[in-house]
């Protein structure tokens, strides 16, 4: 049972990760549905995500580091 916390922490990641993509989706789907058209996504935006995700992700690996 030591490796518990492994499959805990597995889970609650996938269920956060899950929440949060589909509360982004929701507001995507919202803010196309105020302008009538679909949403769209350029590649500067797309590179603003991805490095900002990856950003999130080198800050929380980082978390009980010495």
């Amino acid at each position: 049972m030591k490796d518990n916390w492994k499959i805990t922490t597995m889970v609650v990641g996938v269920l956060v990760g899950a929440l949060t993509g589909a509360g982004a989706a929701m507001l995507m789907i919202k803010r196309s549905e105020t302008t009538d058209s679909a949403p769209k996504v350029s590649a500067n935006q797309g590179l603003q995500v991805g490095l900002s995700v990856l950003g999130l992700l080198r800050m929380i690996s980082g978390f009980g580091g010495d």
